[in-house]
């Protein structure tokens, strides 16, 4: 099922966009709550083959609260080409290039990821959720993983 283009359409999109935007301002502002109210109840985030994946936004809360308190000094993320369809009026999947950096709390070091997330979303009373998020990478400099999913190719 295509949903077909329209005014609503394209307020779907903004908003869509928009979740994607608020995922990085939270995520670097460690607001964990902020971060996994953005996701549905029984969301699966992938975050590459080196983490358990996490079901539903209250694991993704603790990861991001554990991560941002015990791991990173700082973050900042950046997403650019976000690209979204639509699977019907309520769903729709969407991927986005991201740049991330990192400053770790132990070392100071700096850490940088090339990337790609791909997720899926789901319309709720609340407004679209991300109900699939996957991180992929293409790059890395001094990264805290040895292992990442690859950007599909060919």
């Amino acid at each position: 099922m295509t949903y077909a283009p329209s005014l609503e359409g394209l307020l779907d999109k903004a908003d869509i966009t928009e979740v994607i935007h608020a995922y990085c301002y939270h995520f670097d502002r460690a607001d964990a709550d902020a971060v996994a109210a953005l996701f549905t109840e029984d969301a699966l985030v992938d975050y590459g083959p080196d983490v358990d994946d996490l079901h539903g936004s209250a694991a993704l809360r603790d990861m991001v609260s554990r991560g941002t308190s015990t791991l990173f000094a700082a973050t900042s993320h950046h997403v650019s080409n976000v690209s979204i369809r639509f699977d019907g009026p309520d769903q729709a999947t969407s991927n986005c290039y991201v740049y991330a950096w990192h400053r770790y709390l132990e070392t100071n070091e700096e850490s940088e990821l090339w990337g790609q997330y791909d997720h899926s979303f789901r319309r709720t009373p609340s407004g679209w959720r991300i109900s699939r998020l996957v991180l992929s990478a293409v790059g890395l400099r001094n990264f805290h993983r040895a292992h990442m999913h690859p950007i599909p190719r060919g």
